[in-house]
């Protein structure tokens, strides 16, 4: 919201409506009050109304909140100035040009406050007639008397002019160089409040003066003027604006108001209401297309998904119209998404929404609408599968996988036993099944992942615990068969299968303890057992260091040890990899 209002802001004052600046910066400010931006836009605004003292103000907080940005010191510098403030504005530009010494608007600034400066203990001491008579009258408040003046305030449409008028305001010695320009003529006699008139070259020049003679003005005649930024150069009295411009200025005050009031119907929940005041918003400014993605936002809340689709698709034309923030357009996307996933019912509905917010992130990548899409995301698969489900045809399937595999074709039947998941990803014989033909094919840890999710699914089911144990002990790592083996005995007692994979498991273990190992199976087995990080765990643990340690130096401790069964079992994975050799 913050950055929305700063967006109005910086298109009022370019259109030289300051006050309306000064407006949306206040705003702003109050969303975002530690933004150094936004004060020294508010402080520019207020210069260019001669507003210096709560430019002044604007530019010290800017100073305060950022203090390595040059454009502070700028802002500092003008309203010091245009305060005639001149010792602090030099010393403000100067700082300025600390921060970044090839600051162009720095340096500008600083050589006009110098040679105000300079002009200012000029008047200050006794001196013999001015060099220049009309140098008072080209002071800060010249462009709001050209601009109420009805003879003048054409001219200020002229470029050439206003660049002529910003050149005398600098220097009015240069005033010579423009007599000739019946504009200037008629200028100065706005600004003198004399009425001249000009006759052929050569001839004197009549003025008539008035009754009484113009107030003195305290500002030299050589002083500048007190804001300047680097691009543009805004004037320093509000331009007369006509009455159509005046009527557009009003429907926008009035439509914010109207936006205002359906805010807070919203936060009411009287929706009806709220969709009344954004319409008639909307009809008064056209241009912002806020109101029509507020009224969407209503229409969301109220379930009406076509009408809120229809007025985000709207906003998001009339934005690139506009060429409105790219954040607004944004925004637009992501709550038609958010409808389009409200109407989804089946997996493929989702794939507008997905695509809308992808969309959405390509304008502005907003956490909240990567959120939106990595659920939209979600929800598509999973209704994938759940249409996708269908026992009958996973079994139908499965068979098929049991006929390749009996004619030894695993490939083919991992096929059809993974078309079998997909229709029942519960049945935990199809897991089984098609770890039996990883097996075969060698694909051990892709058998052993199966085999898990076997158990997974169905604890009890014996065939789970025969796949994985036979894959850990035909992987060498007998220890961890005959622990899944036992808890397979734990749920099916006599089973052959197991009881089988317990004896062979104990009689791998029983060799190494034994040391019938030939050297080529122990090293293979240690090399093996180094890799597997629960004997890393238990040979860096400190306490088992110092039972390995009393084993070889210490029998009786030894023995005291293997009374605990935490160090016995460990013990014993540790002879199971050959790690521990008993003589």
């Amino acid at each position: 919201m913050a950055d929305e209002a700063k967006a109005k802001g910086n298109a009022a004052f370019s259109g030289g409506n300051y006050t309306d600046a000064i407006r949306h910066f206040t705003d702003a400010i109050n969303l975002a009050p530690t933004n150094h931006v936004l004060y020294s836009n508010r402080s520019a605004a207020y210069a260019s109304l001669n507003q210096y003292s709560d430019a002044l103000s604007d530019a010290k907080k800017t100073v305060d909140l950022k203090p390595d940005w040059a454009k502070g010191y700028s802002r500092l510098g003008a309203a010091h100035h245009g305060l005639r403030q001149y010792d602090e504005a030099v010393s403000a530009y100067k700082k300025g040009l600390e921060v970044d010494p090839n600051n162009e608007t720095l340096k500008s600034g600083l050589a006009d406050a110098q040679s105000a400066q300079a002009a200012a203990s000029a008047s200050s001491r006794p001196r013999g007639p001015p060099n220049n008579l009309f140098g008072d009258a080209f002071g800060p408040d010249m462009w709001a008397k050209l601009t109420a003046d009805p003879a003048t305030r054409l001219y200020m449409q002229q470029p050439d002019f206003v660049k002529m008028m910003k050149d005398l305001q600098r220097n009015p010695s240069n005033l010579n160089l423009y007599l000739q320009d019946q504009r200037v003529m008629q200028a100065l006699s706005v600004l003198l409040n004399v009425k001249m008139q000009a006759h052929a070259p050569g001839d004197e020049m009549e003025m008539e003066m008035p009754d009484s003679p113009p107030k003195e003005r305290k500002r030299p005649a050589d002083e500048t003027e007190p804001v300047k930024e680097k691009k543009r150069e805004p004037e320093p009295g509000p331009m007369e604006v006509s009455e159509g411009e005046r009527e557009v200025k009003e429907k926008k005050a009035q439509a914010q108001k109207e936006k205002e009031a359906g805010n807070a119907a919203y936060k009411k929940k009287d929706f009806e209401t709220a969709i009344a005041h954004y319409t008639k918003a909307f009809e008064l400014d056209d241009g912002d297309i806020s109101f029509l993605t507020n009224r969407a936002a209503v229409y969301l809340e109220m379930g009406k998904y076509d009408e809120c689709i229809k007025d985000c698709e709207k906003a998001v034309e009339r934005g690139r119209e506009l060429r409105s923030d790219y954040k607004m357009v944004a925004r637009a996307l992501t709550r038609k998404g958010s409808a389009l996933v409200k109407m989804a019912k089946t997996s493929k509905d989702y794939e507008p929404a997905i695509e809308t917010f992808q969309k959405a992130l390509t304008e502005h990548r907003n956490p909240d609408t990567l959120k939106k899409l990595n659920d939209a995301e979600r929800a598509k698969k999973e209704l994938e599968q759940q249409e996708y489900f269908n026992p009958e045809l996973a079994e139908k399937e499965r068979e098929k996988g049991n006929e390749y595999f009996k004619e030894q074709k695993y490939p083919e039947a991992i096929k059809h036993y993974t078309e079998a998941l997909r229709r029942n990803p519960k049945d935990a014989k199809a897991y089984s099944n098609r770890a039996a033909s990883y097996t075969k094919l060698g694909a051990m840890p892709e058998g052993l992942k199966d085999a898990e999710k076997c158990i997974e699914i169905d604890p009890k089911f014996s065939k789970g615990y025969t796949r994985k144990g036979a894959i850990q002990f035909f992987m060498k790592e007998f220890d961890k068969a005959l622990e899944t083996y036992q808890e397979g005995l734990k749920h099916d007692p006599q089973n052959p299968e197991l009881l089988e994979g317990v004896r062979s498991c104990v009689q791998q273990i029983n060799r190494a303890s034994r040391g019938d190992l030939t050297p080529d199976e122990l090293k293979e087995r240690q090399e093996k057992a180094m890799q597997d990080p629960e004997i890393q765990n238990i040979l860096t643990d400190p306490v088992m260091a110092q039972v390995l340690k009393d084993l070889q130096e210490n029998p009786k401790a030894a023995q005291d040890h293997m009374k605990n069964p935490s160090v016995m079992n460990k013990i014993q994975k540790l002879i199971s990899a050959g790690i521990v050799q008993m003589r």
